[in-house]
């Protein structure tokens, strides 16, 4: 990371609005031009199916953010997906920017794949038991993850996070977590104060049902503000078990850290006898092959990993040192243990999306493409009149309506949530998949072409200048 005029900018993205470049702003207009308006958008068998759905499963789905509440409308409710693209089954095509929440970097339905998944099945879909393939992504994972000496496998990136922070106290004997307000570390009660993503999608207070004890052991700070951390730190001395945080927020929307912020909640934590860990589950192996700590250089006690690892496949993992890792069950006295856990078929799937990542060119490709879309969107936003914000790592990116700076969640709160509702589906109607909030990062993949890129600059020239 380098900084500009006071402001992060790293290689590649900037973190800042700024004008897209003479190419891509020519490309876009040339797109525009091509562009028609808007036919109906046919929802109707996706409104069937969620109104059913209401009566079935709480709020009619089985993750909150799905339901469209900061949005508006029903959601699409999905019938395939392949490549960039996610088919609804009223027959709509969608350029898709969710791939999963991130699990699809590589495509949906990607054919290598597809293809060790059926050759797993026909050998059994769950063992119970050890399986030669754990060993095989354990070592992947081990070999590009500077902070992962050993590595246990899960199920979610919620029990990965929730283990974690067993661990960091049975290592430490110390009770207290910091964490940093509106980022997201899975649903576990100690993880749900002040923890973004959809509690802030749905405009939730911390969740009822948290006990007073856990909430009280639960320490927040401001992201990107390292006297905040201090602070915390000085008012609860000797008692802080570990500091978590996402080392690029997806859950608040996208925001990124300051190459400061990371370093100084390094040394703080080592000044302090704390353990550090990262929360990769978002970041792991999207935007660097050795995830986020490989593109800062800091390195974390732990880490904590999802989606890419498991190829679109429930997984998580969370590893580190091996003195801190060894303490874990049978190896030491942390109990966890989990029926699904090194699962078959998701170790086979991650092992096959970790090596078509480590092919050529596959990082530096998804970094153009997201570069050109994120300019593109932040160009038609201001072309529009329109205060807007956001920035891009690797495949991974985000923006705001809002002027901007936004480097913490309480910045990211002050966005125009109405607008970006309206934004969101006049997107949709445009073949435009987003994330239904606009506390949530966008992802692209590999499988998203130019005409991808193209074609979804020229709908947000289109819906900006509507809205």
């Amino acid at each position: 990371m380098q900084c500009l005029n006071g402001k992060p900018f790293l290689l590649g993205c900037p973190l800042h609005s700024r004008p897209a470049s003479r190419v891509s702003h020519s490309r876009a207009r040339i797109s525009v031009r091509a562009a028609v308006a808007a036919p109906p958008l046919n929802t109707r068998t996706s409104e069937k199916i969620f109104t059913e759905a209401q009566d079935l499963l709480p709020g009619g789905v089985n993750s909150p953010v799905r339901a469209f509440k900061s949005v508006g409308g029903q959601p699409i409710v999905f019938d395939r997906v392949e490549g960039p693209y996610a088919y609804d089954v009223d027959g709509n095509k969608y350029i898709d920017y969710i791939g999963s929440w991130g699990p699809a970097i590589v495509g949906h339905a990607h054919e290598e794949v597809k293809a060790a998944l059926h050759a797993q099945i026909e050998k059994g879909t769950s063992f119970g038991a050890p399986c030669e393939m754990e060993n095989t992504l354990a070592k992947m994972v081990i070999a590009r993850v500077p902070s992962v000496e050993m590595v246990r496998f899960v199920n979610s990136g919620t029990e990965a996070c929730l283990s974690v922070l067993r661990l960091m106290r049975a290592y430490t004997g110390r009770e207290k977590l910091l964490k940093f307000s509106g980022c997201y570390h899975g649903h576990a009660d100690s993880f749900l104060v002040q923890a973004g993503s959809g509690v802030a999608t749905l405009g939730l207070p911390d969740s009822p049902g948290v006990q007073k004890s856990s909430a009280a052991a639960t320490l927040t700070a401001q992201y990107n503000n390292l006297d905040s951390v201090r602070e915390v730190f000085e008012a609860n001395r000797g008692e802080i078990a570990g500091v978590i945080l996402e080392p690029v927020v997806g859950n608040s929307g996208y925001i990124a850290p300051t190459q400061e912020f990371l370093q100084g909640l390094r040394d703080i934590t080592r000044e302090e006898g704390a353990l550090l860990c990262f929360d990769e589950v978002m970041t792991g192996f999207r935007i660097a092959h050795g995830c986020a700590q490989q593109y800062f250089g800091i390195t974390p006690d732990l880490t904590t990993m999802g989606k890419v690892i498991g190829g679109g496949l429930p997984v998580g993992a969370y590893g580190g040192r091996r003195d801190i890792m060894e303490m874990v069950a049978p190896a030491g006295p942390m109990y966890q243990a989990g029926t699904l856990s090194g699962n078959p078929l998701a170790m086979v799937a991650g092992i096959k999306t970790l090596e078509i990542l480590d092919r050529p060119g596959a990082y530096e490709g998804m970094t153009e493409k997201t570069k050109r879309l994120t300019d593109g969107l932040l160009q038609a936003g201001r072309d529009a009149g329109h205060e807007v914000y956001g920035g891009c790592i690797s495949a991974m990116f985000g923006f705001f309506f809002h002027p901007g700076p936004v480097t913490n969640f309480e910045e990211a709160a002050m966005n125009d949530k109405a607008k970006f509702g309206r934004w969101h589906r006049g997107m949709l109607e445009r073949g435009i998949y987003l994330a239904p909030s606009s506390f949530e990062a966008g992802f692209t993949s590999m499988a998203h072409s130019d005409e991808d890129i193209d074609k979804t600059i020229a709908a947000a020239r289109e819906v900006m200048k509507e809205i």
